[in-house]
């Protein structure tokens, strides 16, 4: 079966023109097969006798499957590039040599690596055929449910059949119901990483912000808002980076509604805080803090949800100090804070090294809309506003 187009994993065939015996010449169609796309002949690469017919009608066959073989004589091959030898003065022998047996074997390849997770060759389901597709449908399944699939098509592409193997493998394990929640949040996932993210990281001194915390006791604002608030006057000073790209046109938010995310049962619910640039970091603590709570009951209400250009999250709170979290799929923007740690600091005015508290702060963002310097420069801001907490 030949690589019928670029995006042509398997072809079904439809009618064998010939029979085993037949002469056949080449270029001539010898093959009807039908894509996704079309119904095509497949050309005898030369000429000779139909020697064994592999190939069904109706059935299906991955690029690079054998439908069958040609007998040719020692001079053909010779003319192919198929024989390094002259051509032999018996040419009814030579003809008898180039016979191939019934049925061979197929030639198996041993990988060098071994004790991978998954085969090395296990490519997944880049291409999905017709067939496939309306069988995942059937099972409600994605592509990123066979990333796993050692395929055993052309290129390593995953076809019907290594679905159903994949699919009976399944039944043998234990088994248990995802979540509504779980289900959302890998769907949400699942389209985000459609896109090309990156993440640029940048140590950020927390010292200034905690003192300015302890001193608003008993209404102390949490280091998650705080990173909120400064985000939210990054963006309200420049709302490009927070834009989506649509087709071919940026399109620029209307208002700095900043979401956070908050651990629930079996996942993440963001809640969103509307004009978060307008609103000083004092005004927004009970605020923030009622959300939390109902997020954490799964009562949020639906307009608190949802909508956001960018969303917060403190993953230090895991003990986690770096991570690469991924935007929500209608965002082109995700700010994450590590664990704070004590470092040493070189201080030039007494000549030594002092400890100060740092922490990562990373910024996950699709690469489509911004660069890494543009990426740069609105983490350097938010660092910046965080060490003028008053002006929060």
């Amino acid at each position: 079966m030949p690589q019928l187009g670029e995006s042509i994993a398997e072809a079904t065939i439809v009618k064998i023109l010939f029979k085993e015996g037949d002469s056949i010449e080449a270029d001539k169609d010898i093959i009807e097969v039908e894509t996704n796309k079309a119904v095509m002949g497949l050309t005898a690469p030369c000429s000779g006798v139909l020697f064994q017919i592999h190939a069904e009608e109706g059935q299906s066959y991955p690029v690079g499957a054998i439908l069958g073989y040609i007998e040719v004589t020692a001079e053909e091959a010779l003319r192919l590039g198929l024989d390094d030898k002259p051509p032999a003065k018996d040419a009814p022998r030579a003809k008898k040599e180039m016979r191939p047996a019934r049925n061979p074997a197929p030639q198996q390849v041993e990988p060098t690596v071994r004790g991978l997770p998954v085969p090395a060759h296990a490519g997944g389901a880049s291409y999905l055929s017709p067939r496939m597709k309306a069988r995942m449908t059937e099972l409600g399944l994605h592509a990123a449910d066979l990333s796993g699939i050692a395929g055993s098509g052309a290129g390593g592409r995953a076809t019907i059949e290594d679905l159903e193997k994949f699919l009976e493998d399944i039944e043998r394990n234990r088994i248990t119901p995802a979540s509504s929640m779980r289900v959302a949040v890998a769907d949400a996932m699942r389209r985000s990483a459609t896109r090309p993210l990156a993440t640029v990281v940048l140590p950020v001194r927390l010292d200034r912000m905690l003192a300015h915390r302890k001193s608003s006791a008993p209404h102390k604002a949490g280091p998650a808002l705080y990173s909120m608030r400064a985000l939210a006057i990054a963006l309200s000073e420049n709302s490009a980076p927070a834009g989506r790209l649509i087709g071919d046109r940026i399109i620029h938010p209307r208002s700095i509604d900043i979401g956070f995310a908050v651990e629930a049962e079996d996942g993440v619910l963001v809640p969103v805080i509307r004009n978060a640039d307008q609103f000083p970091l004092a005004d927004l603590i009970d605020r923030y803090n009622r959300l939390v709570e109902l997020a954490r009951q799964r009562r949020m209400p639906a307009g608190d949800m949802g909508g956001s250009i960018a969303t917060v999250t403190n993953y230090g709170v895991f003990g986690l100090t770096i991570a690469t979290p991924i935007p929500l799929p209608e965002q082109t923007l995700l700010l994450g804070m590590g664990a704070g740690q004590i470092v040493p600091h070189w201080d030039p005015a007494k000549k030594e090294f002092v400890p100060v508290t740092e922490a990562a702060f990373t910024l996950s963002f699709d690469h489509r809309v911004l660069d890494g310097g543009a990426a740069g420069r609105l983490l350097n801001r938010v660092a910046e506003l965080l060490n003028n907490p008053a002006g929060l």
